[in-house]
This record gives C-alpha cells, sequence and structure tokens, in this order.
C-alpha cells in the first residue's frame, strides 16, 4: 500500500507540474491479478482496485498503515466494476457483479474476495474506502436500480448522467457517498459550475478515454487552479478545500466517491465562474 500525504494550500501553490501528479494522481491502478492501493491522509481515503483473471483476489489489512486484522475492521468500502461479469465474496456470501454495479461493504465485514465470470475477460473492481464508526448492512445496487440525473447542456458542453449508487436516500452508510458520470457525446466539461465542498474530501477516477485523448483536471483553490492531465483509467484526489473539474479532449465517464463529516450530495459552495483564475 502506498501511502500519501497531501500538502496545505500555501504548500500547493509552489508545487512543480511532477510533485502535483505525485501528490494527486494515481496513475498505476488496475494491474492485473494485483491489489494496487493508496492511503491518503485526506480523510484517510484508501483507493484501490482488483482485477482478477483465473484466480480469487483477497482483500487483506495493511499491517502497518491500518493498524487492523482485516481491512473492514473500522472501515467502510464502495465497489463499482467497470469490467466484465465478476462477484465479490463477503463472508461467504457471493455477489454477483454485472458491468456498473456497485456494492456497499460494510464495517465488520471479515472475508472479502474478488473473481471474475470469465478469466480472460475479467471484472475491473474499483474501489474507495473511508473510516467507519458503525456496522451498516453490506448492499448490491444494481446499474438499473441507481438514481439517475441528467444535467448540463449541449451548449455548456456539460451534458451528462449522473449516476447515484450510494447515497443517504439510497443507503445508510457513515461516511461514503459514490456514483459514476458519463458525459454525452460532444461534451467534455464535469462538475460545471464548478464549486467545493469544506465538509468533505473527494476522489475522482476518468475511464472510457481513448488512448490519444485525456482529461485536463482543474485542482486548488479557485482563485489560483493548477492541472494535473489525466489518461484512462486513473485517479485524482481532491482536499476539501480544493475545486475540482474537468474537461477532456472527448466525452468520457469517472467515478466520484466522497467522504467527510457531511454525506448530502448538494452540500457545496458554488464557485462564481469569474472568480476562477
Amino acid at each position: 500500500m502506498e501511502l500519501r500525504y497531501a500538502p496545505d494550500q500555501n504548500g500547493f501553490k509552489k508545487m512543480t507540474a511532477e510533485e502535483l501528479r505525485k501528490s494527486f494522481l494515481m496513475e498505476n491502478l488496475f494491474k492485473v491479478n494485483e491489489l494496487p492501493m493508496v492511503y491518503s491522509d485526506i480523510d484517510r481515503s484508501i483507493t484501490g482496485t482488483a482485477v482478477p483473471s483465473n484466480k480469487t483476489l483477497r482483500l487483506i489489512a495493511a499491517k502497518k498503515e491500518m493498524a487492523a486484522t482485516y481491512f473492514t475492521e473500522r472501515r467502510e468500502i464502495g465497489v463499482i466494476n467497470i469490467g466484465e461479469e465478476g462477484s465479490i465474496i463477503i463472508d461467504s456470501k457471493e455477489y454477483k457483479m454485472n458491468c456498473r454495479d456497485c456494492l456497499y461493504i460494510g464495517r465488520g465485514s471479515k472475508e472479502i474476495e474478488f473473481k471474475s465470470a470469465v478469466g480472460k475477460y475479467p471484472a475491473q473492481f474499483y474501489f474507495v474506502s473511508y473510516p467507519a464508526h458503525k456496522e451498516y448492512p453490506t448492499k448490491h445496487i444494481k446499474f438499473e436500480d441507481a438514481i439517475h440525473r441528467k444535467l448540463g447542456s449541449k451548449e455548456q458542453a456539460n451534458e451528462r448522467t449522473i449516476n447515484q449508487y450510494i447515497l443517504p436516500e439510497t443507503i445508510q452508510t457513515c461516511q461514503l457517498a459514490m456514483g459514476l458520470t458519463d458525459l454525452e457525446i460532444g461534451s467534455v466539461w464535469n462538475t460545471m459550475p464548478a464549486h467545493t465542498h469544506q465538509r468533505r474530501s473527494e476522489v475522482y477516477m476518468y475511464f472510457n478515454i481513448k488512448p490519444d485523448a485525456f482529461v485536463v483536471h482543474i485542482l486548488g483553490e479557485p482563485n489560483e487552479t493548477r492541472h494535473i492531465i489525466i489518461r484512462d483509467r486513473q485517479a485524482v484526489l481532491s482536499s476539501s478545500w480544493s475545486m475540482h473539474a474537468g474537461c477532456g479532449t472527448q466525452n468520457y465517464s469517472f467515478v466520484w466517491a466522497m467522504g467527510g463529516e457531511n454525506q448530502v450530495f448538494d452540500d457545496i459552495d458554488t464557485v462564481d465562474m469569474k472568480n476562477i483564475k
């Protein structure tokens, strides 16, 4: 497990492009038959992936970083499959996961395993975990059962569908909120008008980006922004004081996950577009 420590606002302003990438960007996810994970001091999130091919992958606690006997001893997890059909086995109970299905895994789940239905066409499980103070039951949320919100317009190049899986309206959690956004063809901007949310941090994982395309992810205080170039299936961390928005060279999709003291989706501080610098 890799450890990440985020700078404060003053340190952020002095960072080079490479330093920004090392602090906030997670480039090497989705490794076949591995469980790469990043532990961040931003709300103590853990971001990781599991791509099982002809074997079952078991999620275990990193003894030094987590000081736990099992992964969800004091944590909850949200998982979304962006690959082929697979399964997640929680304490011997199997949840079949189609592409774009989500699974909430509550605190106290001792054995967590990932497997693919067909090894050469693996599932691609992406997960984000935050600390949890209470046990809530594991729940499978199929893509068709998510809340689908259409926002934006063609004129503003941000026509998109927000697929909300883990929210107070759908499932009880300690901190975690999670969903997946798809941009329509011809739309390239996400999360505009831009915003911050002081009461929670966020992780974006961008995918469905062609090899010759990329997303420019904007971060930092709205009056002094920086950017990171992001490729397919890479994730980026966002502090509570930082705005977070992206513009691609084509349409794309991204998984968003939030943790903090407030789970209300619309609890945001909108930034006047004229004040972004």
